[in-house]
């Protein structure tokens, strides 16, 4: 089979997930160098992996509704690919990718399939259960006869973002960054554990900073955690970029945070994790390279309000209830924190 001319990637959103299909695109790079990818991205996370080098970026702007999708649809009018490989199984991007035309429409097996995902596609990725997401994602190559066996990413990371990221803090302490806040409330954590974790890493001569986006939500969080601290971090909430955000990344030895995207982003750039999961299962949706340093409380979780083990519920079940977080005591996160600090990371 002679290699495809052309492909196109179909996946918005949310930033933890683009991340994961970074590999994907160097999988499919360095088999078939000379293929045109076209990459449709939602608008936010274009601004983390957008300058990809070889990949062409159709933004699409969600927020625009229907507008944003008639936008992306008049960018490829014309075009046809030799295959969409199509990674978000949503009713809005299902929608999407009908403007997106491609002889060969990869998409979801049928049980990760919803919201009419089946109807917009005409080859499915291999059925599996037990993998990680991006293990999945990574599987978009195998109709089209590739594996993906290497994971790399190498997100670009500009100067300038290099420059304000030595700015910060200057570089004489181990660093603990914390970005406490995941697009999912009933993830978060409560901001008095928060901070009674950083206090002990300041106390342990770690600096520690406080990281964040700009949204309301996450500058309540951050205020509500400077409340209880004794000994004040530094506060970066608000002042980054995304691109900042892994450069800081690049400087520091660990991140605390929820199932979030900065996890998967500090991940790509090898930076250690400190996970903190109930509400979702981190050998699907934790940090990919190494889990040793999370906290996993997703089978008491399972177990306390589903009345069954985690190996008894469908892989990739969420638990998002009320005060589910509370399962993940204080002493839970240092003991891991202390673990990450013995290797002096």
């Amino acid at each position: 089979m002679s290699d495809p001319a052309s492909i196109c990637l179909l996946r918005t959103s949310a930033i933890g997930d683009v991340t994961h299909v970074v590999p994907l695109v160097r999988t499919l790079q360095q088999a078939w160098p000379q293929t045109s990818l076209t990459w449709v991205v939602g608008k936010l996370e274009r601004k983390l992996v957008g300058d990809l080098p070889g990949v062409e970026f159709v933004t699409f702007d969600k927020g625009a509704g229907w507008a944003g999708m008639r936008e992306v649809h008049a960018a490829l009018r014309g075009r046809r690919f030799d295959a969409l490989l199509h990674m978000q199984v949503a009713l809005r991007s299902n929608l999407l990718s009908l403007g997106i035309k491609a002889q060969r429409r990869i998409g979801y097996d049928s049980a990760r399939s919803k919201d009419l995902h089946g109807l917009v596609i005409n080859e499915r990725i291999p059925v599996r259960t037990g993998e990680h997401v991006l293990q999945a994602i990574g599987s978009f190559c195998e109709p089209l006869g590739l594996k993906q066996t290497g994971i790399r990413w190498d997100i670009p990371i500009p100067g300038e973002a290099h420059a304000w990221a030595a700015e910060q803090w200057p570089d004489d302490k181990p660093v603990l960054l914390v970005s406490p806040t995941s697009s999912h409330a009933l993830r978060n954590w409560r901001p008095d554990r928060y901070a009674a974790v950083m206090d002990h890493a300041a106390t342990r001569d770690w600096r520690v900073v406080l990281i964040g986006g700009p949204s309301s939500a996450e500058r309540e969080m951050a205020d509500a955690i400077l409340a209880h601290c004794r000994r004040a971090p530094l506060d970066l909430t608000g002042k980054d970029t995304l691109k900042k955000m892994m450069a800081m990344c690049r400087r520091a030895q660990l991140l605390l945070t929820p199932d979030s995207g900065p996890m998967h982003m500090a991940n790509a750039v090898g930076l250690k994790v400190l996970g903190l999961h109930a509400a979702s299962n981190p050998a699907r949706s934790g940090p990919y390279s190494d889990r040793r340093w999370c906290v996993d409380k997703y089978d008491a979780a399972s177990r306390l309000y589903l009345g069954k083990p985690a190996s008894e519920i469908p892989w990739g079940t969420k638990i998002e209830k009320p005060g589910v977080m509370d399962l993940i005591a204080v002493d839970d996160v240092i003991e891991r924190f202390e673990a990450a600090s013995a290797l002096n990371l």
